[in-house]
């Protein structure tokens, strides 16, 4: 049984150039007409934050939804909440950001349904076939504690492994690992305690992959714990990862983010370029306590 699964943070192009508030998303348009060829060979889209940069600007809302028409018209299209969705100040997010340019998530909480207790606070959980997906909100509090922080655990505790084998936890800032130039470089955007108070919950969980956006650039890192590798292997994993592999997916189509010029030993692979990121997930029909993983 083989499932293809598509993650990306997307954005949004005028095909002729016009009315563009952001222009500098000209990579979303091939990576759309991309995923329209390919359609057939994809089971579901996530979308993980950043959704089409309108920065308050509306009719960027318009021009993203026909754009992706042709392909959340026929698989699920499913969405986590960023900063350009949601920050603003005085509003309730996690940042105090002007990130959003006003719009407070209110835009991407109307125009995608999912499956959230409370759509305000945009975080929930799926499952698709052999998956279990964790979607969180990162911005909004997830540190430990916090009504985030228990959704998450409850999240990952409660998933049937027998019915889901593959546990997929998805955020849209990089609650995990990155080498983008601007971690190295500041050290921070907050995000590393987010590392230090969920990586426990991956391993005690064994969390397979964990798929962030945010920053504008392809990584994948080895199965991880601690800043340690667990498995030496690059391209195929077959049954337990001992860690979990974290993959940021956010070339879709904004400005490339630059990487740090050196390259961690946990750094399996970048890539500075646009497109989205497809897994093919696998396991046995009758028993799913073999799974495979190839990048």
């Amino acid at each position: 049984m083989l499932f293809a699964l598509l993650f990306l943070c997307l954005l949004q192009y005028e095909t002729d150039g016009s009315n563009d508030y952001n222009n500098f998303q000209p990579g979303s348009l091939n990576t759309t007409l991309q995923l329209i060829k390919d359609i057939k060979n994809i089971d579901i889209v996530f979308h993980i934050g950043d959704i089409c940069y309108s920065s308050g600007y509306i009719s960027q809302w318009d021009q993203f939804t026909s754009q992706i028409e042709p392909i959340a018209s026929r698989v699920p299209y499913m969405i986590a909440s960023g900063n350009h969705e949601r920050d603003w100040p005085d509003s309730g997010s996690f940042y105090g950001y002007m990130d959003s340019g006003g719009e407070c998530g209110v835009l991407a909480e109307t125009m995608f349904y999912v499956p959230a207790e409370n759509r305000a606070k945009f975080w929930y959980s799926t499952d698709y076939g052999m998956f279990r997906f964790c979607i969180a909100d990162t911005e909004h509090d997830w540190r430990e504690g916090t009504e985030q922080y228990k959704f998450i655990e409850h999240c990952l505790a409660s998933v049937d492994r027998r019915k889901q084998p593959w546990l997929i936890f998805l955020a849209h800032r990089v609650l995990g690992y990155s080498s983008s130039f601007w971690y190295t470089y500041r050290g921070t955007f907050a995000e590393p305690m987010g590392k230090e108070d969920l990586q426990k919950l991956w391993q005690k969980y064994k969390v397979d992959i964990a798929i962030f956006g945010h920053v504008h650039n392809y990584e994948r890192t080895c199965p991880i714990y601690q800043n340690t590798c667990t498995n030496n292997e690059k391209h195929f994993y077959k049954g337990i990862l001992n860690g979990t592999i974290h993959v940021v997916a956010g070339g879709g189509g904004a400005g490339l983010s630059d990487f740090s010029s050196i390259v961690p030993l946990w750094s399996i692979y970048r890539d500075f370029d646009y497109g989205g990121y497809r897994d093919i997930l696998a396991c046995t029909v009758d028993s799913c306590s073999s799974k495979t993983l190839t990048f």
